[in-house]
């Protein structure tokens, strides 16, 4: 599917009440959730990513599409959990609802949500039966902490669909504000082909502006509303002090102390090959890297692996020892880390020259964004590291059956020897790509694309291109 379709149809809206306006913001998932309506072969689906990334607003907009919505929150009602204890019989089970809820649930008609599952993980067992036994049913299952309860009781395998969700896209944030002629002209534009200076500078300011922001929604809302960035951070504080609680909910009470650790100072590894002795403290490999799972787990960080690129699938030479990590959201990445995101509103050039490690982590979650949400997505880079010889490329992707290394450069006038060091070692890659504040333009096998081009650069005519 041409990426462009997607401001033509499929979209649905979510909504934040902030100060009493409905700010409303369109996302990539609602494409996929409409599909999923409307075929005639369907699944009940898993609606998988961390919390507070609108995985809630967006069932309950799909719903408005249909004539009835049942939304059952395990959390909020608990007593409903019961329901599920006798048997997993969904006709059954449907019949107790509708006594209980008072509410029409009928195939065709109705979209049955439940919400908070993982506190119901027989719920979660129920849905292959919904899958057998009532098909025609409409099914979404969702939670904060869903995949702990996968982890506890398994999925069928092929009786169950997963959606993956994440912060907002770049491209997203600029739906949002109504920048719909930019993104026309962005999506058309060729790598050999530079914008020119005027839209090129306006598009970086804008570009600064989603790097202060970041991509969760309720941000995203509150900065399109009234534009007070103060107001934002209020917002990433709340999230960040909210993943914090949760700790008790996942891990055992020995485990809290090192997702503390890992949480407060694994975040300023963003950028370079993670090492278990920059934690502070005198801690073992083996007490951190359950608490880093756990994190993994929870969806607020991403593991990067090494591979050595040579072959697709790329995981297939992946080195588990050697990672990066990548949190959640940029914007919640700047506040745990206390920068002055005023900065990209005011020192927006500088700020782009001084946070290498922000925007090699914004290139990363642009990836995660665009890539096929049907399936979990896997990020790699590369490095060389000999005596007298170091060398890293930030990512490698696969894209049309070619393997394509990646380089995220702060300054202008920064070299590409890894990229070109990668390259000419690896002849299954004909090309490598540079985003930087460079304007658009092609010099030997280098691909250079600005920071704000990652949803063209791949030449992203699909939803497939990682695996």
């Amino acid at each position: 599917m041409k990426l462009g379709l997607i401001f033509d149809h499929g979209w649905s809206k979510i909504s934040a009440n902030i100060d009493h306006e409905r700010q409303i913001v369109k996302r990539f998932i609602d494409l996929h959730l409409i599909q999923w309506k409307d075929s005639k072969i369907r699944k009940p689906i898993l609606l998988r990513g961390a919390r507070q990334v609108g995985k809630t607003f967006a069932v309950r907009k799909l719903g408005e599409t249909f004539k009835n919505f049942v939304e059952i929150n395990f959390e909020k009602l608990p007593e409903l959990k019961t329901v599920f204890d006798h048997d997993l019989v969904p006709e059954r089970i449907i019949r107790d609802l509708i006594a209980i809820l008072k509410k029409d649930i009928t195939e065709n008609e109705t979209l049955l949500f439940f919400d908070e599952v993982q506190e119901a993980p027989k719920a979660i067992i129920a849905l292959r039966y919904f899958y057998e036994e009532m098909p025609k049913l409409h099914v979404i299952a969702a939670g904060s902490l869903l995949d702990f309860a996968i982890q506890q009781v398994g999925v069928p395998v092929g009786r169950v669909s997963f959606l993956y969700m994440y912060p907002l896209s770049w491209l997203e944030f600029l739906k949002a504000q109504g920048n719909d002629l930019l993104i026309e002209h962005l999506l058309k534009n060729k790598a050999e082909k530079p914008l020119g200076s005027p839209i090129h500078e306006h598009t970086l300011n804008l570009l600064s502006e989603y790097l202060a922001v970041g991509g969760m929604p309720e941000a995203v809302s509150t900065w399109i509303n009234n534009k007070n960035a103060l107001e934002c951070s209020k917002i990433h504080h709340t999230i960040i002090d909210t993943y914090r609680q949760d700790f008790n909910k996942y891990a055992k009470a020995h485990q809290i102390k090192y997702l503390e650790l890992l949480f407060e100072h694994g975040v300023k590894q963003v950028g370079r090959k993670f090492k278990f002795s920059a934690i502070p403290g005198e801690y073992r490999k083996r007490d951190l890297l359950p608490a880093l799972e756990l994190l993994s787990t929870a969806g607020i960080l991403k593991q990067i692996y090494h591979s050595s690129g040579h072959g697709i699938p790329l995981g297939a030479e992946v080195d588990l020892d050697k990672f990066k990590i990548l949190f959640l959201d940029v914007g919640l990445t700047q506040t745990m880390l206390g920068f002055d995101f005023a900065d990209w509103f005011i020192h927006s050039k500088q700020s782009f020259v001084n946070k290498g490690a922000i925007l090699e982590a914004f290139v990363g979650q642009e990836l995660m964004v665009y890539s096929d949400p049907n399936s979990k997505t896997s990020l790699y880079y590369w490095h060389k590291e000999e005596k007298g010889s170091q060398a890293e490329v930030d990512y490698l992707i696969q894209n049309h059956g070619q393997i394509l290394p990646i380089e995220v450069k702060s300054n202008k006038g920064s070299r590409l020897t890894s990229l070109r060091l990668f390259l000419d070692s690896h002849s299954n890659s004909k090309y490598g790509i540079r985003f930087s504040t460079h304007d658009y333009s092609i010099f030997d096998s280098i691909h250079s694309y600005p920071l704000y081009a990652v949803f063209t650069a791949l030449g992203l005519d699909n939803t497939t291109l990682i695996s």
